[in-house]
């Protein structure tokens, strides 16, 4: 098991050092475009439980879902790929595989990205208490599915946000001389 894994993550520390469509990340502003786009494929999955919430039970609703769906994991892929390899695999290499400076930039980019969690589950919260209690109804609840809609999108924000983050405040290299 332990040549596998350590397989694995030769393989990822390589693929990180590849430079795929630099391009598209080559400088600051551009990068900071990636992590909007990821941040709006985040988005998507939040947009998707309200509108179940708002059109569940019924057909509308499984349709917008899908919908929803297919172009959120469109967007999220590549960007994904492209916010690593960007990054240099700060938020995705095992922690002996980065030097001191790497290091430092995923702990700053945790620290800030369980901040931004934290605000986003209070909100969360509110936002669901102030719903159930709109409705008036006591009997009422939230539909299953949008539980677990809610579940991914909380999982999918937990997962990309360090790495958006990272992106986002990774500076620009020094210019050569």
């Amino acid at each position: 098991m332990g040549n596998l894994s350590e397989r694995w993550q030769q393989a990822q520390a390589k693929a990180m050092e590849h430079d795929l469509l630099p391009g598209w990340y080559a400088t600051r502003g551009r990068r900071r475009m990636l992590a909007a786009a990821g941040m709006f494929a985040v988005s998507l999955m939040w947009i998707e439980a309200a509108v179940s919430w708002a059109l569940a039970p019924g057909d509308e609703a499984m349709y917008v879902t899908l919908i929803l769906s297919a172009v959120m994991l469109v967007i999220v892929l590549p960007t994904i790929s492209l916010l690593n390899v960007a990054t240099r695999g700060v938020t995705a290499l095992a922690e002996r595989q980065l030097d001191e400076r790497q290091v430092g930039q995923r702990l700053r980019a945790t620290t800030l990205a369980h901040r931004i969690m934290l605000g986003i589950l209070v909100a969360l919260v509110v936002v669901v208490l102030a719903a159930d209690l709109a409705r008036g109804d006591p009997g009422s609840s939230v539909p299953a599915v949008v539980v677990l809609q809610l579940s991914i999108a909380l999982m999918l924000t937990h997962l990309m946000l360090p790495l958006i983050v990272s992106a986002w405040q990774l500076p620009d290299p020094p210019d050569e001389d």
